[in-house]
């Protein structure tokens, strides 16, 4: 494990080194992740999808399912009644 020491700013801020930032593909405006570990701090990239827009994602995908499943339920009616 490379180290690199940083001094914490008056205002608990840190600067990721460039050579972290580049590997990592972490850029000005990305979020990022600080947590405890054992006893270290941790700092990772944040996830790119969001807990909002997943939870979208997932509220839109059953409702999909629900529209496909009413359709299929009025198609199987049909092919009832004509038999």
């Amino acid at each position: 494990m490379v180290q690199n020491k940083r001094r914490v700013g008056d205002r608990g801020q840190v600067t990721i080194p460039k050579w972290i930032r580049e590997q990592e593909n972490i850029h000005g405006g990305d979020e990022v992740v600080v947590e405890r570990d054992n006893g270290q701090i941790v700092i990772r990239k944040a996830d790119s999808v969001d807990d909002d827009d997943l939870a979208q994602a997932y509220r839109d995908h059953a409702e999909e399912a629900r529209r496909i499943n009413d359709e299929w339920e009025g198609v199987s009616s049909e092919a009832n009644d004509s038999l």
